[in-house]
């Protein structure tokens, strides 16, 4: 897996996202509350317009595996309002419409630096 490397840290508000260009591919980059960076694919699963960067960031509380349930952070498409985990992909609110999933990147924050994944993860299997 290749990082490639979209902005400074610090060109990153807070819960709002940005649009960057990985080779062809266009991503959404988030900096989190915790200072922690998401990035997953622009293109929202169920309008194909290319504006998950402009989608509201927030929490779901969810329940794991092992039936505790913690907060995970979101992001709700600014198009029809379904929501996704920002760390998985996995939809969680699909308004009644068949489960898209997003595409998750990788990213790493090494000296100031937002580095994002030029590969999406594997789709994890709700």
């Amino acid at each position: 897996m290749t990082f490639v490397d979209v902005c400074a840290l610090e060109d990153l508000v807070t819960e709002r996202g940005t649009g960057a260009l990985l080779g062809d591919t266009q991503v959404a980059v988030f900096r989190l509350a915790d200072g922690t960076v998401r990035a997953v694919q622009q293109r929202d699963p169920y309008s194909g317009a290319n504006v998950m960067s402009r989608g509201l960031v927030g929490t779901t509380r969810v329940a794991g595996a092992d039936g505790a349930e913690r907060d995970v952070a979101t992001v709700t498409t600014p198009m029809l309002k379904e929501v996704w985990n920002l760390e998985t992909g996995e939809v969680l609110d699909s308004g009644g419409k068949v489960k898209k999933p997003l595409l998750v990147f990788a990213t790493e924050v090494r000296d100031g630096r937002v580095l994002v994944a030029d590969a999406p993860n594997p789709l994890v299997e709700a």
